[in-house]
């Protein structure tokens, strides 16, 4: 640690202010078991029928966080052997509405491939599946899956079709993530059920897998003071303000941070937690609070 203060007190406040509200990965023992089940999916010997995961969590709790850090650890790669292109793992946000057309146009786009506004949907789809096998990807990340799933039951029917039909057809395994929504939604068919396996990231409690993950945040603040962020009264005001979020957790933290440079203060504790600028999650839609 004091390697680290020292690290610390060469920087201007200017640099550390920046290094406040850089994305910082903090692993913690869920997100580790949800990266080890997506490598065992990403090496997963081709069959009929490929095993797949639904990551399911409330908004801002970190779904989109796990599998951009899978998309780092596995970058695509030319085989010099063979010349081939390798995406290990491919990241697409689901469009926001249940629409076939624009669902492969993300596909294509993130293959960088060309789109014809006139192709047919068939031919679409068939190049979508022929890229995907091409470019050998092992995996499919598909995030806010509850956009295409949601809608008329009929449209959820239609989105449920693709997805065994592309399954089927390119042999890859899926990580989709969403809301409860899509959890819902796939419950809704026996098939789908059975293909996707559901992790379910809960909100974060009082216990000591939240003690651990401050601990983590703290090794990396850019502070020059210790802020003991286990402290009983600090860890449950940062708990309670954050709704139990790990995305809010974290916008606490660098907000906090920030505040504590400029003010010359060094370290976050509760006089600081209540100056910053934040309201909790559950506010900020509300209309009463708004008018106040």
């Amino acid at each position: 640690m004091n390697e680290f203060i020292e690290k610390i007190s060469s920087l201007s406040d200017e640099e550390r202010i920046i290094a406040s509200s850089k994305f910082k990965w903090i692993g913690y023992t869920q997100s580790d078991e949800i990266l080890r089940k997506m490598e065992f999916l990403k090496n997963y010997p081709t069959t009929l029928r490929m095993p797949n995961v639904l990551l399911v969590s409330d908004s801002n709790n970190g779904k989109t966080r796990i599998l951009n850090r899978f998309e780092k650890l596995n970058k695509p790669y030319i085989n010099e052997a063979t010349g081939e292109l390798h995406i290990p793992a491919l990241y697409i946000e689901a469009p926001i509405e249940p629409d076939e057309r624009r669902f492969y146009n993300t596909i294509l786009e993130a293959l960088f491939a060309p789109i014809n506004a006139s192709e047919r949907i068939e031919i679409r789809q068939s190049r979508v599946i022929h890229l995907l096998k091409k470019t050998n990807v092992k995996l499919l990340m598909i995030d806010e899956i509850h956009h295409v799933l949601a809608g008329t039951m009929n449209k959820q029917r239609t989105f449920q079709n693709i997805l065994k039909s592309l399954s089927n057809r390119t042999k890859i395994s899926f990580v989709c993530a969403g809301t409860k929504a899509a959890f819902n939604a796939i419950n809704t068919d026996t098939q789908l059920i059975n293909r996707f396996e559901p992790y379910i990231l809960n909100t974060w409690k009082y216990n000591n897998e939240y003690a651990k993950l401050l601990k983590s945040f703290e090794q990396i603040l850019p502070l020059k003071k210790a802020s003991n962020l286990t402290d009983d009264k600090l860890s449950k005001q940062i708990l309670f303000k954050s709704e139990g979020l790990l995305g809010e957790i974290s916008k606490i933290l660098e907000l906090s941070s920030i505040l504590a440079i400029k003010s010359g203060h060094e370290k976050i504790d509760l006089e600081i937690l209540e100056k910053i600028r934040f309201t909790v999650p559950s506010k900020r839609n509300n209309e009463q609070y708004i008018s106040k």
